[in-house]
């Protein structure tokens, strides 16, 4: 039986798996890798982090939040952050990244602009000597992003090697950061888009109104505004998303230029940093 035909309590159990599962990992995280950071693009995946987060902490979040700020994201995401961190007393850094001409000059043009937050991340890391870094990637969101674990070595340079990762048969074990590296962790790893939007309706996650449709259009991923482009859609609604999400054939990155660039240029950035 497929999740779209599960009964409400199969759901349900569903994303207290999931949702379980998210906590152990972020309160485990927290015991051994301080200092820590989530990375808070602001899209729906890195808001339900911050909402297990505070589920974990019981309701306080215990490290700062970053978004890697390149001034290119929407008007409307940059107005979500500041109410949100009005709203929830949040310790939020926004790190300026480096300039386009500092990207390599190899990539194409969606690809560099997505280096830029590479190098920021890697600048914030080295700043603060961090050990763990919170992600919302999910595996089913990027090809290369399906050989992830939830708990994810990096060296010293930040560069992901799919040889020096831990294996995960059961609970993931918190492997230690390498000398001069340091460990992502991935709460949302397993998680489908799906699961993301049935459990942002049932928990009352606060997400930007960009993933709503207006006039025929709207967003599926967040990123800045030159490289990510809405799709077409009149889903106003989270139900009506959910149901558009069981039927629909379009890819949830269908509006990421750089996915549509050289096919290597994604799993490029990958091995030397990128989320």
């Amino acid at each position: 039986m497929t999740s779209a035909m599960q009964p409400p309590k199969a759901l349900d159990d569903d994303l207290d798996r999931l949702e379980a599962d998210a906590i152990t990992l972020l309160r485990e995280a927290w015991r051994g890798l301080k200092p820590i950071v989530t990375l808070w693009s602001l899209g729906k995946d890195s808001n339900v982090v911050l909402w297990l987060t505070r589920k974990a902490f019981f309701g306080a979040v215990p490290w700062p939040l970053a978004l890697l700020d390149t001034g290119n994201e929407l008007p409307e995401v940059y107005a979500f952050r500041d109410r949100l961190v009005a709203d929830w007393q949040l310790d939020c850094i926004a790190v300026d990244c480096p300039p386009i001409s500092d990207t390599s000059a190899d990539l194409p043009p969606g690809a560099r602009a997505a280096e830029r937050k590479t190098l920021g991340l890697s600048q914030l890391i080295a700043e603060r000597s961090l050990r763990g870094v919170v992600l919302g990637i999910r595996r089913d969101e990027q090809a290369v992003r399906g050989k992830e674990r939830r708990f994810s070595v990096r060296d010293s340079t930040g560069a992901w090697r799919i040889d020096d990762q831990p294996l995960e048969f059961w609970q993931p074990h918190l492997p230690p950061p390498a000398d001069g590296g340091h460990v992502r962790v991935h709460p949302l790893l397993g998680w489908s888009e799906l699961d993301v939007w049935r459990y942002i309706r049932r928990e009352g996650v606060p997400i930007p109104d960009l993933y709503f449709a207006r006039d025929g259009w709207r967003y599926r991923s967040l990123g800045e505004q030159d490289i990510t482009k809405p799709v077409r859609s009149d889903a106003a609604t989270i139900d009506e998303v959910i149901a558009e999400l069981t039927t629909t054939r379009v890819s949830e990155r269908a509006g990421r230029t750089m996915d549509h660039e050289t096919e290597d240029a994604f799993e490029r950035l990958r091995a030397t940093g990128y989320m």
